[in-house]
């Protein structure tokens, strides 16, 4: 009955988020004039937890998470294909802001608005706690998840010290190539531990460590 009554109570947080509007004169007021759409994807019981910045303008139409060559980087980067992905009873896609917050007049993305993460993410990490493995993806994941106040390339690099439970990664952005090409290690140090983790973590259920 415990068990029950808590996964109503995470299906309601979720029904919950995606009601939110919080953000809807915001995002009229950006030169992309969107009306607000969360893009939730979390369920009780996942064992890995990919900690985002927010959804792009092709998330935002598909409603589902990184639908995008972003999400197809970051796949490859975890050694899964889209049906694992996307299976809800294994995986958990919490970004910091649920909402594409929009373009800028330059047409870059904006960053996602902190009113999300503090109305909605102690809620939502409560709901998936002692997650085994959490993937964090980009600076605004470190700041919340680590408290890091340095640079990605700072975080990313100190990866040994919060693995294997936690790995901090860039942006799977095409504009992270360079940084990819410039910081070899993350494709011949980090990625191998991390892929080996994941496979760990999604294939032996009884295995939290």
């Amino acid at each position: 009955m415990q068990d029950t009554a808590q996964t109503l109570a995470e299906t309601a947080l979720a029904t919950e988020i995606r009601a939110c509007r919080l953000c809807a004169e915001r995002f009229a007021a950006t030169a992309t004039a969107h009306a607000p759409r969360p893009v939730v994807w979390f369920r009780p019981g996942a064992r890995l937890l990919i900690a985002g910045q927010a959804p792009g303008a092709r998330v935002h139409e598909s409603g589902r998470p990184f639908t995008d060559p972003s999400g197809d980087r970051l796949r490859d980067w975890l050694g899964i294909d889209e049906a694992t992905f996307y299976d809800l009873s294994r995986v958990a896609v919490v970004p910091m802001g649920f909402c594409f917050p929009g373009y800028d007049n330059k047409g870059s993305d904006l960053p996602p608005p902190p009113v999300c993460g503090r109305t909605w993410h102690n809620r939502v990490m409560a709901e998936l706690a002692d997650m085994p493995l959490t993937v964090l993806v980009g600076g605004h994941a470190h700041r919340y998840h680590l408290g890091a106040r340095g640079a990605v390339t700072e975080t990313v690099a100190a990866w040994r010290d919060h693995a294997p439970r936690v790995f901090a990664l860039p942006h799977p952005s095409w504009r992270n190539t360079g940084w990819l090409k410039k910081n070899p290690w993350f494709e011949t140090d980090l990625l191998p531990v991390l892929r080996a983790r994941v496979k760990e973590v999604l294939h032996d259920p009884g295995n939290p460590d």
